[in-house]
């Protein structure tokens, strides 16, 4: 991770990191991460007329976690059987749980035309996740706050209209402000807060929530990963010092994959919601 953080960061990361040479004996100060080891410089641009595209690690990322989700799921489903096995029983498996548990589970009625549209988010934002434990990748893409930013939209695009289609466009602000069994005085307090909380803040929390988790367990792997590194020194606190960072680092990447499944998992969950609000008004 040290190395990772050195030789894939921006430049100016590598003075802030302190270095490979920064150690306990060596006089300089614990190298501890920051912001910098989310910043990255293009691997290579792409130049279309007047307009330039620059590829960073966070996009190969992105590509790479589209061509492992296409490319699994075309090679599971490829020479579908009536038993299944292998890899169609793992595909099989994931669409099941996406579809009863999430879909069916939490839209209901008509949920099952949305089964495609939360199934390849939940791999998808999974994958992405997964590349912050995966050696050599080191990074989830969602810890970068533009790619959760941009998830959240596609849902939040998806949701409104299809709730202003379904419910008819005022009746859906309707039904938002004005839910049932509310004192009708308390309206007056209550319908402007139900606004600014379905429209504005659904959105923002949606993609910060996924965006703080991935950040915060990245940032912490860093740390006790250079802490672990830097550390070692022929000194009695050095070496337990760096045994014990270790140790948390292998603990923290088993519990970081879990938080991984788990913020895929409700990501998805809170799309299904947002779409369950549009299909079907409170009554």
């Amino acid at each position: 991770m040290f190395a990772e953080v050195v030789s894939a960061s921006a430049p100016t990361s590598v003075s802030a990191a302190g270095g490979p040479d920064c150690h306990l004996m060596s006089g300089c100060g614990f190298p501890a991460p920051g912001a910098e080891i989310f910043l990255f410089e293009d691997i290579f641009t792409l130049q279309l007329a007047s307009l330039e595209f620059g590829f960073s690690k966070v996009t190969v990322l992105l590509l790479l976690g589209v061509v492992a989700v296409v490319g699994f799921f075309t090679y599971a489903f490829r020479k579908p059987k009536l038993v299944p096995r292998g890899a169609q029983n793992i595909g099989e498996v994931g669409y099941v749980f996406v579809r009863d548990g999430i879909a069916k589970e939490t839209i209901g009625h008509g949920g099952e035309k949305f089964v495609p549209f939360l199934f390849s988010f939940f791999f998808f934002v999974w994958v992405l996740n997964f590349f912050g434990i995966l050696p050599g990748a080191q990074l989830p893409a969602t810890s970068i706050f533009a790619i959760p930013v941009a998830f959240a939209l596609i849902v939040y695009f998806t949701w409104v209209p299809l709730g202003m289609i379904k419910q008819g466009p005022i009746k859906f602000f309707t039904n938002m402000m004005f839910p049932p069994g509310v004192p009708k005085p308390m309206y007056i307090l209550l319908a402007p807060i139900e606004l600014i909380s379905n429209i504005l803040v659904r959105p923002f929390t949606h993609a910060v929530r996924l965006f703080a988790n991935m950040f915060a367990g990245h940032l912490l792997l860093a740390t006790f990963s250079i802490a672990a590194f830097y550390l070692i020194s022929a000194s009695v606190i050095g070496i337990l010092g760096s045994v014990a960072s270790f140790v948390v680092t292998v603990a923290l990447t088993g519990f970081e994959a879990f938080i991984q499944a788990l913020q895929a998992y409700i990501f998805t969950l809170l799309a299904a919601v947002y779409i369950g609000s549009a299909l079907h008004a409170e009554h």
